[in-house]
Formats: C-alpha cells, sequence, structure tokens
C-alpha cells in the first residue's frame, strides 16, 4: 500500500469513526443486511462514496459473519479506493459498463457480484458511477438485483463534511462531526425511476438530519445569551415565587433539576414522550391527544409540561397524572439547564403546542435527534412578523421542526414563508376537543340558588373588560330587572383586585349568588364547563379592549350557548369564519347591551367537531417510531 493510501486510510478511518452516527431507516432494511448469508445489493450514490466503510463499521461488529464487497472501476482512483477500504474487510469487485466499445469488465464484474450475492454477500454498487451523470440511474443495480433475485436496499449518507470539485461533488468527511445513515425500504426489482426516487429521498432525508443537528452563530449567540442571563433569571423566579406566581419546593425545575425530599421525581422505565403546553388553554387541548397516544401504546408515558401553574393545575386533574402522566415545569431556555432536563428525561419526542417556539430547547433536542414536532401550530401576524425579521436564525429554527400541523391556511401559509417544512392543515385542536367538564353535584346546587334567572356569563375576561361588561349589564337591567351576571376572569389571581373594585360577591371566599345579586365574580380555575351550562348566553373576553387575540369560541358554541365577542379575535380568525353564521360580534357597550336585550337567538352545532386528534396521533407515532 502506497504512503496516500495510507494516509486516507488514517484520514477516513479518524472522520467517520470519530463521527456521531444517527443510524435508522426501515426495520426490513435492518434485517435484510445483518441476516448473514441473505444476500443483497446495496445503493447509494457515488458522492457518498468516501461515507460507505460508516455502514460496515456499524453493521459488523453486530455480525461478524457478514461479508461485504462493492463494485468498483479499475481506473487509478477505483484501485486507489479498494487499497484504503481493503484492511476494513471491505472487498473491491472491479469493473464498469462499457463505453464507446470499449470492455471495462463491466461483464465480468457483474458475473463475481452475482456469485458474491449467492454466496450470502452484500454487494454495495453506485447506481450513477464512476463517471455519471451524477444521481442517474444506470442500469448495473437494476441487472444484478433481478439476476440474484435479491432486494435493492437505497442508502442515504450525510456528514459535516467538505465537498469536492468533482463531477459528482464528492462528500469528503471531517472528523468529529455529526452524520446520519438511512436505510430505505428494500425494493425488489425496482425500476430506474422507482430506484432513483428512493435514492434521494433517503439521500435528501440524511442531508436533512445532519443540517438539523449542526450548529450556527445564532445557536452560539442564543446559548451565550442564556448563559450570561441566568443569574437574572434565578433573581426572576425568586421574585415570582414571593408573588405566588411559582410553587414553592418546584422551583427547582425551572432549572433543569428533580425536586427534592420524599416526593423527589424520577424518569420512568421505558419509552417517554414529551408534550408541552405554555397555559390552560394549550393544556387543555392538548389532552385529548395524550390520552389518544397513551391509549394506541400502552407502553408508552408522557411527560407534560407547562410553562403556568394553571397549567399544571388541569395537568394535576387527570386520572392518569403521576401514573402515565408526569408533570413538570417547563426549564428555561438556559443551555446548563436544558441539558440537565433531557439528560434526566431522555425523551424519544417532543410536542409544542400552538406557538411555543423555543431556538434554545429546538437546537438541543435537534443535536440529539429528538424529533420536534408543533402540533396546532398558531403563528399570528404579530409573531410572523417578529420571526421574519430575525431572517436566516429564525429560518434556521423553524428547519429543524421535524414537521408542522397548523391549525389552517393562513397558519400554514407563513410556517412555509418561514422555511417550516413539511406543514399539514389538520385543523384546530380546540376543535376536536370535548365539551368542558363540569361538576355535576355543583352544577345541581347552583342552578337551585339561581332558579329561573336569566343568567350571563363574561368568560375569561381580561383588565379593562369588566367594566364594559358591568355597564352593559347595569343598563340591560332595565329590561330584565332578574338577570344575573357572572363575570370570570381569565386569571383567578384577580379575583381579589376585582371584588375590592366593584364590591362582587366571590366565589372562592364561599360567597354564593343570593336573589338580590346582581353580578357575581367567579374566580375559581377549571369550573369555566360549570358556568357555561348555567349560562342562557355568555361574552368571550380579550376580545374588546387591549392587544385582544380573543378566545375558544368552540366551548360555549358546542354547548349550545348564545356567544358573543368583541372584534379582536385576530387568533381565532379562522375558527371565526367557521362559526360566523352563528356567533355575534359586539364593538362596544351599546352594542353588548343591544345583544343582551335582544331575544336569545338559535345556536347551530353542527360541524363544530372535526376529528384532529387520531390524524395527530399517528403521525406523532409514525415520527417517533421511525
Amino acid at each position: 500500500m502506497t504512503l496516500s493510501s495510507r494516509l486516507l486510510r488514517l484520514w477516513l478511518g479518524v472522520c467517520l469513526r470519530s463521527t456521531r452516527w444517527q443510524i435508522s431507516g426501515s426495520p426490513r432494511a435492518v434485517e435484510t443486511l445483518l441476516t448473514p448469508g441473505q444476500g443483497s445489493v446495496v445503493a447509494f450514490w457515488h458522492r457518498s462514496l468516501a461515507l460507505s466503510p460508516a455502514l460496515w463499521f456499524w453493521a459488523r461488529p453486530q455480525e461478524p459473519r457478514l461479508a461485504l464487497r462493492f463494485l468498483v472501476s479499475r481506473n487509478p482512483d477505483g484501485v486507489l479506493i479498494a487499497n484504503i477500504v481493503r484492511p476494513w474487510g471491505i472487498i473491491g469487485i472491479h469493473g464498469s459498463s462499457s463505453k464507446k466499445g470499449k470492455d471495462k469488465g463491466g461483464a465480468a464484474a457483474l458475473r463475481t457480484a452475482l456469485k458474491e450475492i449467492q454466496s450470502g454477500s452484500i454487494v454495495g454498487i453506485t447506481p450513477d458511477g464512476p463517471r455519471g451523470p451524477a444521481e442517474q440511474v444506470q442500469p448495473g443495480a437494476i441487472v444484478l438485483s433481478r439476476l440474484a433475485q435479491c432486494p435493492v436496499v437505497p442508502l442515504g449518507m450525510a456528514c459535516t463534511s467538505l465537498r469536492l470539485p468533482s463531477w459528482d461533488r464528492l462528500v469528503f468527511p471531517l472528523p468529529f462531526g455529526r452524520g446520519a445513515l438511512i436505510m430505505g425500504e428494500p425494493l425488489f426489482q425496482p425500476d430506474a425511476t422507482i430506484l432513483q426516487n428512493a435514492l434521494n429521498d433517503v439521500s435528501l432525508n440524511a442531508e436533512s438530519v445532519v443540517r438539523h443537528q449542526q450548529s450556527n452563530l445564532a445557536d452560539h449567540l442564543w446559548r451565550v445569551a442564556g448563559t450570561l442571563m441566568a443569574p437574572a433569571l434565578t433573581v426572576m423566579l425568586r421574585i415570582r415565587l414571593h408573588r405566588g406566581r411559582e410553587l414553592p419546593g418546584r422551583l427547582r425545575e425551572r432549572m433543569g433539576l428533580e425536586r427534592t425530599g420524599p416526593r423527589r421525581g424520577h424518569r420512568p422505565p421505558g419509552q417517554l414522550l414529551w408534550i408541552h403546553a405554555a397555559s390552560v388553554g394549550e393544556t387543555l387541548c392538548a389532552l385529548p391527544l395524550a390520552d389518544a397516544l397513551l391509549k394506541a401504546r400502552p407502553d408508552k408515558r408522557i411527560l407534560f409540561t407547562t410553562a403556568t401553574v394553571t397549567g399544571s393545575e388541569i395537568v394535576a386533574r387527570h386520572p392518569l397524572y403521576e401514573q402515565r402522566i408526569i408533570h413538570r415545569f417547563i426549564p428555561h431556555d438556559v443551555p446548563r439547564w436544558l441539558r440537565r432536563f433531557l439528560n434526566i428525561w431522555q425523551p424519544e419526542g417532543v410536542i409544542f403546542v400552538e406557538s411555543e417556539l423555543w431556538p434554545g430547547i429546538i437546537a438541543a433536542c435537534s443535536h440529539r435527534d429528538i424529533p420536534v414536532m408543533l402540533v396546532n401550530g398558531r403563528l399570528s401576524d404579530r409573531s410572523a412578523r417578529l420571526w421574519t425579521r430575525l431572517g436566516e436564525p429564525a429560518r434556521h429554527m423553524m428547519k429543524r421542526l421535524s414537521w408542522v400541523a397548523a391549525r389552517g391556511p393562513e397558519d400554514a401559509a407563513r410556517f412555509r414563508a418561514l422555511g417550516a417544512l413539511p406543514i399539514y392543515e389538520d385543523g384546530d385542536l380546540k376543535q376536536n376537543a370535548p365539551p368542558l367538564a363540569y361538576d355535576e353535584t355543583e352544577y345541581a346546587r347552583l342552578k337551585t340558588l339561581i332558579g329561573v334567572r336569566p343568567v350571563f356569563v363574561a368568560a375569561s375576561t381580561h383588565p379593562g373588560e369588566e367594566e364594559l361588561v358591568l355597564q352593559a349589564a347595569e343598563k340591560a337591567l332595565k329590561l330584565q330587572p332578574d338577570l344575573l351576571t357572572i363575570i370570570v376572569p381569565r386569571h383567578p389571581a384577580r379575583g381579589a383586585e376585582l371584588a375590592a373594585r366593584f364590591d362582587l360577591p366571590r366565589r372562592t371566599a364561599g360567597q354564593d349568588p343570593t336573589p338580590q345579586t346582581q353580578t357575581w365574580l367567579a374566580d375559581t380555575l377549571g369550573e369555566l364547563g360549570l358556568f357555561y351550562r348555567l349560562a342562557d348566553r355568555c361574552f368571550l373576553g380579550n376580545s374588546l379592549v387591549g392587544k385582544g387575540g380573543g378566545h375558544n369560541p368552540f366551548e360555549p358554541l358546542r354547548l349550545g350557548i348564545p356567544t358573543a365577542t368583541g372584534p379582536k379575535m385576530e387568533n381565532w380568525r379562522e375558527a371565526m369564519t367557521t362559526v360566523s353564521d352563528t356567533i355575534h360580534i359586539v364593538t362596544d357597550v351599546e352594542c353588548l347591551t343591544r345583544w343582551l336585550e335582544s331575544p336569545l337567538p338559535p345556536v347551530r352545532t353542527t360541524g363544530l367537531q372535526r376529528s384532529v386528534v387520531s390524524v395527530l396521533r399517528d403521525r406523532i407515532l409514525k415520527t417517533v417510531e421511525r
């Protein structure tokens, strides 16, 4: 062996063995390749030739009886390649297709390869080699497969590398990088088009995996920023704890640490999916998806994280809480905290809900080859403009997502514009949610107290809306003197302030409505289903003043409750199109008053339910079990 051969073999060996390879693909392909004595053909593009020993480094330790041969040309380059890989037990079969009447040993090489396959060897072949045209299938692989009556396994390979200025843009690996080796479904006697499409698919998938795993300047800057912010975030957590917005004893979870004491948590054995929802609304729409995943795979458990305490309280009410559903608060986007979290939980896949896009978490998961999926994807005009202004870092983050299931065409278009692919338009998970739960005993008790009085519920109100609701309700009392108005603030913590400001009885203070009560403050969490069922009509908050955005219109309409909202429903534009013939829009106090004084309108409940969960469940399971 010449000095150049030795140096090249040393370089390739160091590069390929120091690369962190992700090996994945068809289970049938793995079985085909690792079964000794079962001859087969492995096909890959010529540009990946220098990476092909990685297949052997993976396969041989698992099955030492395997024999690997590969077809290579008789020219000096082919001889050099054969000399480099021979010490690794990879034996070359020299010959290539004849051109211009010149015999290049192709027929003899084909006969030798056929004998090797019949004796149980794996034969590697580059269907576009040795001289191209690049990525165009020539007859060799197809003829060999048909003569040997064996499958062709398409192989896609990529890694941290350079591209050489050759006819095929040969991939030359670099050391200590990341790589992907993806095996496609075995093909039996394929034609040229089928084989070419399969090779393109696995090659693009491998390149996509490597691209997602690689860090760029934006990743480094984000990690530096997160590290520098860690002391300030720690102080902020202490302040939030003092204000009652964090739970004592669980502050460590925000830093990626586990609880201390007798209730210290740990990762359960087996497979674990991670679902993250920001707060109450996202949690409620994600729980049916969690149920569907658990039902489909009894061996799986779910780590459910939220950003808010109110979200955690919703999860804690689930019957499988602390059995197959574990709750933790999501750690802040600090590199050290994320490493702790991922080292502890090691999820096999991450499902983010709606608009939860955390660059550091997505990058950290991508580097560990944990697929990140976004369900019920929502991107408002304002958020889309913000991400667009960030330019290439935002596009790089979006491309790391395994896929996005957008709520509808508008959201899908925004995600596509930012570079996320593939995009699915499955519909809104909140349209798939079951009716809100309620306590039947408490409903019967309150219904007895209220009697036949008309009930108006102002649900999920935000600051500034309670005043307008009270003004409209006071005016409506002239025509309906026994009207009972129930105000349900979006954030129950505002209950004390609202009660003091407007002199209202509070549910959390144990004060029930009396026949003389005109307005009652329902400042509890998770009882919206109860108040909707008590209502004759309702108004949805976060839609009349301020930035707005709105809340879920399907929840009251599904129960047949006549519903009004303000005009600021930007986060629910597509949903509002669906219910446009049922929901009423009010723009000010006078408009809301007229609606309260009007006869109760009919409510259409058909068409408000869609089966989104089953589609998402199957796609998630297919992604994580690839």
